[in-house]
């Protein structure tokens, strides 16, 4: 049998923060790991490019370039990266993270935080030490208080009717099952597991299956398939319905997002 081998990433070695907003930039190659571990600090973990998978306090979180993930102080935290990484995280204070959630979320990234993030990551600002940068700090905390959040980017289920339908899903991201099939093969109504997963995931069925195909397009374009062939493999019936799907939730077209890790 062939293991894959997992690469330990290092982490800053400082048990105090150096100032109250703290930037730290990274790429991070397939298959790395972080141990676990917890700080006395809040963190928000973002991928401008790929996605991280993080666990926090025994949940499961998902970090696509569209979304943050917010991690309160003490809480216990974990990450791991199937296919490579750009990463971009902020520590902040204890005192910053009052007004923010007490409870590891995911956070919406809008494009003044992209910008800040991006920016700061480009001069390689790890404390905001000029006039202007610390205007820009201050903005991207008031973004950060303002940003939608969401329990989960991609929710996991808990009754066994949609937990069925759920993890079918993951292990085939291309089936194109309607609602009322798989409501058949778990014997309720459509209506009933309609109201499930809402009630379950936060958002509906086409929603989460939307972004699942979205978090396996992310990684197939690391990857030499054509976005013809990843369009098919995920079920949609032509090239620019794919496009159109991951354009609405990356901001960008597959081949620009694909170009952008290339730069």
């Amino acid at each position: 049998m062939q293991h894959t081998l997992k690469i330990h990433q290092s982490m800053p070695q400082f048990s105090d923060l150096p100032a109250p907003l703290f930037f730290r930039y990274d790429e991070f190659d397939a298959q790395s790991h972080h141990r676990a571990h917890a700080h006395a600090w809040g963190q928000l973990n973002y991928s401008s490019h790929g996605v991280m998978q993080l666990e926090i306090e025994g949940q499961r979180f998902i970090s696509p370039p569209s979304y943050a993930v917010w991690i309160p102080p003490h809480a216990i935290h974990s990450a791991y990266n199937r296919h490579s990484v750009v990463y971009r995280s902020v520590y902040l204070d204890l005192p910053l993270c009052a007004d923010l959630p007490q409870q590891p979320c995911s956070v919406m990234m809008n494009d003044i935080l992209k910008a800040i993030l991006n920016n700061f990551a480009e001069r390689d600002v790890q404390i905001p030490r000029t006039a202007a940068d610390q205007r820009l700090g201050a903005v991207l905390l008031d973004q950060l208080h303002a940003a939608a959040v969401e329990h989960s980017y991609l929710p996991y289920a808990c009754s066994a009717p949609t937990s069925f339908v759920v993890d079918s899903l993951r292990a085939q991201p291309g089936n194109t099952d309607t609602l009322a099939t798989w409501a058949d093969r778990v014997f309720v109504s459509e209506r009933t597991l309609a109201r499930q997963f809402v009630r379950e995931t936060g958002i509906s069925f086409g929603e989460w299956r939307q972004r699942l195909r979205f978090l396996t397009a992310i990684e197939r374009l690391e990857t030499a398939q054509s976005i013809k062939e990843i369009a098919f493999d995920l079920g949609y019936s032509s090239p620019s319905a794919f496009i159109s799907m991951f354009q609405r939730h990356a901001q960008c077209t597959p081949e620009h997002y694909r170009r952008q890790r290339c730069n």
